[in-house]
C-alpha cells in the first residue's frame, strides 16, 4: 500500500561477509641438531706424568659433555616447546573464528553499510498552523484493512507541543518524538492506533540501506499494501527535508493517500517534500536503527529495488506513550 519512493522518484526504494579464514601452516618440528661425534666417546686422553689429574680432568670433561646432551634432549622434548599439533590448532581455529558477532561495532566491521553520523535538522512551519486544527478520516476504498481498528474520531487535534513514544521491539527499543505543530492530524492517528494496540505483533517489512535508508513499518500484513481501513491527510509544507533522525508518513501516489505505514530515516533520503514528517527518532533508536541496517537486506524477499526485509527482524512487541 504505501511505499517510500526511491530516490528521484515519488514511490518506492547486505549480508555481511566474514574475512576468509586463512589456513594456518604448521611446520615441521624442528630436529634436534646432529652435531658429528656429538655423543661419541671421549677422545684418549694424552700421556701425563699425573694419571690422577688427567682422570678428573677426563671425568669433567664426560660430565660436561653428558650435562649439555641432558639439556639438549630435554629442551626438545618438553612439553610446549613445538608448536601445536594439528588437534591444539583445529581448536584454537574454532575459537577465533566460530563465535558469531555479538556487538554493533563486529557487525559494523563485516558490514558494507556506510551510514551518516550527523542528523538533519527537523523542519519548521514558517507559520503555525491553527491550535486546534480539524481533522478527518475518511475510510479508506483500496481495499479492506487487514487488520480491525477504530479511526480516530473527525474532530480538532491540538497543533502545538510534543508526545514522546517508545517502540518495543525485538531488535532493541526506538524513542519518537511527535510533533504536533508538524501534523497535528497524524499524530493524533499515530496515537490512536499505539493506544489500541494496532502495531503490536506486526514487522517492519522494508528496509533500505543505498540511496534511500529507511526502515519501514506499520503494515499488519507485511506486504506493503496493509493499511488501517481509513486514510490520513497530507501535512506536508515547502523546505522538508528528509535525512536521519526523520519519522515520516509512507502513502501511495494518491494524495492524502497516508495510513498507519511509516518510516524512519536513519541516512541519506533524497525524496520530494511530498511525505508527511510528523516527528524525530532519539539517539538510542538510531543506534538500534544502525544495527538493523547493517545486518542487511534479505534481497530475496523484496521487490527487486534494493529493499526488502531486514535480516534481523524487527517485531513491535508493545508501544508506549509518554
Amino acid at each position: 500500500m504505501s511505499q517510500p519512493p526511491q530516490p528521484g522518484e515519488p514511490e518506492g526504494q547486505a549480508p555481511d561477509a566474514g574475512a576468509p579464514q586463512q589456513q594456518y601452516q604448521q611446520p615441521y618440528p624442528q630436529q634436534p641438531y646432529q652435531q658429528q661425534g656429538w655423543y661419541g666417546a671421549p677422545q684418549q686422553p694424552p700421556p701425563s706424568s699425573s694419571n690422577k689429574t688427567v682422570l678428573w680432568v677426563g671425568l669433567g670433561a664426560l660430565g660436561l659433555v653428558v650435562i649439555v646432551a641432558v639439556v639438549a634432549i630435554t629442551g626438545f622434548v618438553a612439553p610446549g616447546f613445538f608448536l601445536p599439533d594439528s588437534k591444539d590448532k583445529s581448536t584454537a581455529a574454532s575459537s577465533s573464528s566460530s563465535a558469531p558477532a555479538s556487538s554493533t561495532e563486529d557487525t559494523a566491521t563485516q558490514s558494507p553499510v556506510n551510514i551518516p553520523s550527523s542528523r538533519v535538522p527537523l523542519p519548521q512551519r514558517s507559520a503555525p498552523l491553527a491550535d486546534p486544527t480539524d481533522c478527518a478520516f475518511p475510510a479508506d476504498s483500496s481495499g479492506p484493512a487487514p487488520k480491525k481498528v477504530n479511526p480516530p474520531a473527525a474532530a480538532p487535534a491540538p497543533a502545538s507541543g510534543t508526545m514522546a513514544v517508545t517502540l518495543r521491539t525485538t531488535a532493541g527499543e526506538v524513542g519518537l518524538t511527535l510533533d504536533r505543530g508538524l501534523a497535528p492530524c497524524t499524530v493524533a492517528s499515530f496515537l490512536s492506533l499505539a493506544q489500541q494496540g494496532y502495531f503490536d505483533g506486526t514487522s517492519c517489512h522494508r528496509l533500505g540501506t543505498s540511496g534511500l535508508q529507511m526502515l519501514q513499518c506499520g503494515d499488519p500484513e507485511g506486504s506493503g499494501m496493509g493499511g488501517p481501513g481509513y486514510t490520513v491527510p497530507d501535512e506536508v509544507f515547502s523546505g522538508l527535508r528528509y535525512g536521519r533522525g526523520i519519522l515520516a508518513v509512507a502513502k501511495r501516489q494518491a494524495p492524502n493517500s497516508g495510513g498507519s505505514q511509516f518510516f524512519m530515516v536513519f541516512g541519506e533520503a533524497e525524496l520530494p517534500p511530498d511525505y508527511t514528517v510528523f516527528g524525530s527518532i532519539s539517539d538510542a533508536g538510531l543506534q538500534t536503527l544502525d544495527k538493523v541496517a547493517r545486518g542487511g537486506v534479505d534481497d530475496a524477499k523484496g521487490p527487486g529495488d534494493g529493499t526488502g526485509p531486514p535480516r534481523i527482524p524487527v517485531t513491535f512487541q508493545s508501544i508506549a506513550v509518554g
